[in-house]
């Protein structure tokens, strides 16, 4: 079983980790091709999106990153260059593929804006959590929970909007979809 909570003490006490697989950028139609083909044969997949930063009341910005992850292999699309073609909006909607994530309400919305679908397969890890007794829910304090290591959230607040995603902000991405999808294998595993 899990603890229940996690202090933010015991939270930088654990080994620092992150996504040590492929990241892939997608930002053209024939990589979406080829990423949704690879991501459709996984049964499970992890699920994020980021979206910059607004600093000003009032101001919204669309998702400009969807990311789905395997074990070993992370696939960032560029959603504010390609849009959200049917090939993705085809894997978003398919039940037997399963995409764990954390707070994937707002994330899902976000991607409706660009085209209708219906989700299915999502799994709020959130609710997972309190299932268990869980009474942290962010997907750092998920991840020590369940897995004994922390990931930084340094990169957050970053351009997602940028032309090219740096280095840091590739980790960062690729490393919250394989967050999620670690801490769904744990949480199947308990």
């Amino acid at each position: 079983m899990f603890k229940e909570s996690i202090t933010n003490e015991e939270l930088v006490e654990m080994p620092l980790r992150s996504f040590e697989g492929e990241i892939v950028v997608v930002d053209s139609m024939k990589r979406v091709r080829n990423a949704v083909k690879e991501l459709s044969q996984h049964r499970v997949i992890g699920f994020d999106t980021e979206t910059k930063p607004s600093f000003k009341k009032g101001v919204v910005n669309k998702v400009a990153l969807l990311q789905l992850s395997t074990r070993d292999r992370a696939f960032l699309f560029r959603i504010n260059h390609i849009g959200l073609p049917k090939e993705i909006v085809k894997l978003l909607a398919n039940k037997n593929v399963v995409k764990p994530g954390v707070a994937i309400r707002d994330d899902i919305k976000g991607l409706q804006e660009f085209a209708k679908f219906k989700p299915a397969g999502f799994v709020e890890l959130q609710d997972e959590a309190k299932d268990m007794g869980i009474q942290n829910f962010s997907l750092k304090k998920l991840a020590a929970i369940t897995s004994g290591f922390r990931i930084s959230k340094g990169q957050q607040l970053s351009n997602w909007e940028a032309p090219e995603l740096t280095d840091a902000q590739q980790l960062y991405a690729a490393t919250d979809a394989w967050a999620s999808l670690i801490i769904f294998e744990n949480f199947s595993n308990s």
